[in-house]
């Protein structure tokens, strides 16, 4: 059964938390990435990268992974991809996503992939169906379940995620299909974008001369597995309601499980932060993805935390 989508009014955060957003966002906007503080102030707890590995032969085909200090043994996994406008990023800079995820008790993926100028779509693509297969080959090893997969990302990042699960392409050249995957999970993503408004975006995808099929929306199907879509209810870089709740619709009208949350309190810059342990009190992410791993992607009641 789809799950209907949720308007979430979040509670007040702390003022800490608040401040910290205010820096984070602050240094958005300056030379010094605000991920870097992000790290710098969320504890690893019981948490730690275990391991770094090659997934292919370029340079920027390297992931870490994360797992709960004391071990895990067929825990769910999910494969993380950043964002940045497929311009920018690094998988150390998203080191609190990893620690948090597995300090809930998930073995967490985090790979690089080749940004623009290097690649420019679908070149991402390819790498992203790379790391997924990569992982659901040889993730046992460390202590995953490659039964239980997922996929998830933040802004580009959920744009990669989504395509990966939604169009069979790029598994299929790697040997593999969408039907490994459990769920996918998209924060603050771009999914329907034509035409592109964003000079630093227009470039990546070839304008005035992108592929429709390019777009997530152009790829719902039935057999699509189920998603969770988290937005910030004022997100002004990815408008929630072109992009989350128009993708959402899409798959809810062909019978594909999604959930949806809106929270306030938090915009583009700050959903991804709600990831670290110093503020996650700003929206309940980390409760929603929980949930939608550990019931499989919706197929069954999740149990209590």
């Amino acid at each position: 059964m789809p799950v209907r989508s949720r308007l979430r009014s979040t509670k007040t955060p702390g003022v800490a938390a608040v401040a910290l957003a205010v820096l984070v966002v602050g240094g958005a906007l300056s030379a010094c990435s605000p991920l870097t503080l992000v790290n710098a102030v969320s504890p690893g707890g019981t948490a730690r990268s275990v391991a770094t590995a090659a997934f292919g032969p370029d340079p920027r085909h390297v992931l870490s992974i994360y797992r709960p200090a004391s071990g895990a043994r067929n825990a769910p996994v999910i494969v993380f991809f950043y964002g940045g406008n497929w311009v920018s990023g690094e998988r150390d800079d998203y080191a609190f996503v990893g620690r948090s995820l597995a300090k809930r008790g998930f073995v967490v993926v985090i790979p690089d992939y080749r940004l623009y100028p290097q690649a420019s779509y679908p070149g991402f693509l390819h790498d992203g169906a790379r790391a997924v297969v990569w992982t659901e080959r040889r993730i046992a090893a460390y202590g995953g379940d490659p039964k239980r997969l997922f996929v998830m990302g933040h802004s580009a990042g959920a744009y990669n995620a989504a395509m990966l699960a939604l169009d069979p392409r790029w598994l299929r050249e790697q040997g593999s299909t969408p039907g490994i995957l459990r769920g996918w999970i998209g924060m603050a993503g771009p999914y329907n974008f034509l035409p592109v408004e964003n000079e630093t975006t227009r470039p990546v995808f070839h304008y005035p001369d992108t592929p429709r099929d390019s777009q997530p929306v152009e790829h719902v199907r039935v057999a699509a597995p189920p998603a969770l879509l988290i937005a910030a209810r004022n997100d002004t870089t990815v408008n929630p309601e072109r992009n989350t709740g128009v993708l959402a619709t899409g798959m809810r009208s062909a019978g594909v499980p999604v959930r949806e949350e809106y929270y306030d309190n938090v915009n583009h810059a700050t959903l991804v932060a709600t990831l670290s342990s110093t503020l996650r009190r700003l929206a309940p992410s980390l409760d929603a993805i929980e949930d939608f791993v550990r019931s499989d992607g919706g197929r069954r009641t999740a149990p209590a935390r």
